[in-house]
């Protein structure tokens, strides 16, 4: 997060980085329940916030007008 953010970006960062640490969170939990798949898949949403905080990934999918999703 840079000094100059704008007062949403700052929120959205801090929303992100929250819910990233919500996930790692979640993880352990699942993991000291032997739920491996839900360990996985909260570990893919934690990649996936990961993602998004670095602006490897942008937060939503745009779709196509000509294909809208069913």
């Amino acid at each position: 997060m840079t000094v100059h953010q704008s007062a949403p970006a700052r929120r959205r960062a801090e929303t992100l980085d929250y819910v990233q640490s919500m996930l790692g969170q979640l993880r352990l939990m699942a993991e000291t329940e032997r739920c491996h798949m839900l360990a996985y898949l909260i570990e893919m949403a934690y990649m996936e916030a990961g993602d998004i905080i670095r602006g490897d990934r942008p937060s939503g999918v745009a779709h196509d007008k000509r294909n809208p999703p069913s």
